[in-house]
Parts: C-alpha cells; sequence; structure tokens
C-alpha cells in the first residue's frame, strides 16, 4: 500500500485517542477533531472529562478537580506522544495539552521537527512552502 493522505493519518490519530482515552481514563470522547497546521497538528476533544472529574465538580472540589485532571494528562501525555509517533512515523518534539473542566473539551497542540510522509502534502491548510521543498 502507498503513503497515507492527510486525512488518513487525522482520522488514525482520532481513532487511537479515542482507544487510549477508554483504556486509560475509562472515557471515550463523543467528537475528536484532528488537523495537521504545517508541523502542527491540532486535536480538539469533546466531552473528555471523567465521571470522577464530573462528582467532585458537582460536589464543589474544584480544586481537586483540577488536580486531578492535571494528573491524568501528566500520566497520560507519554502514550500520547508515543502513539502520534507510531502512526505518523515522526518524532513529536512538543505536545501540549490543555482541559477545560467546565466546558469538558481538552486540546491537544502538537509541534513535529518535519511533516510525515503521506501522499497529499498540499492539503494541508497554511502549510510553510519551504518545508515542501526540503
Amino acid at each position: 500500500m502507498g503513503q497515507p493522505t492527510i486525512g488518513q493519518l487525522e482520522t488514525e490519530i482520532s481513532q487511537q485517542i479515542i482507544n487510549l482515552y477508554n483504556d486509560r481514563l475509562g472515557k471515550s470522547p463523543s467528537q475528536i477533531i484532528c488537523h495537521f497546521f504545517d508541523t502542527e497538528i491540532v486535536i480538539s476533544i469533546e466531552n473528555s472529562v471523567t465521571q470522577a472529574e464530573q462528582t467532585l465538580l458537582k460536589g464543589g472540589c474544584d480544586t481537586l478537580a483540577e488536580q486531578v485532571r492535571l494528573y491524568l494528562e501528566k500520566i497520560i501525555k507519554p502514550d500520547l506522544k508515543n502513539l502520534i509517533e507510531e502512526i505518523i512515523d515522526q518524532p513529536v518534539l512538543y505536545l501540549m495539552t490543555n482541559t477545560n473542566l467546565a466546558t469538558g473539551r481538552t486540546g491537544i497542540v502538537v509541534i513535529l521537527k518535519e511533516l510525515p510522509e503521506f501522499c497529499n502534502p498540499k492539503s494541508i491548510p497554511k502549510i510553510n512552502v519551504k518545508n515542501l521543498a526540503e
């Protein structure tokens, strides 16, 4: 099989993140949006807050819920990084996450050194033409 399309890579990343959240947090997000922007991947996850975090929030323990989320993100961040590197076959330089417990949304920004190999590079919004020439 030839090189994947950018859409296939985005779909695979989204599916693997759903699996990771389900396996590690016991929570399948309701929707994931994943897009490449030059050497960055931006991922938006909806309905990512666990039942335990929701219970803490409803009980007025907002600070504890935020601490729990920070620890959960710290624990799963290496797994997120590894699954993305495996899918795109490129190293991840930085991976940043942030969750808004009030909205239940998580944002992930992944910084890459270079674009992965795929068959339709011009389909990436705002691609840096310099990266294609190298």
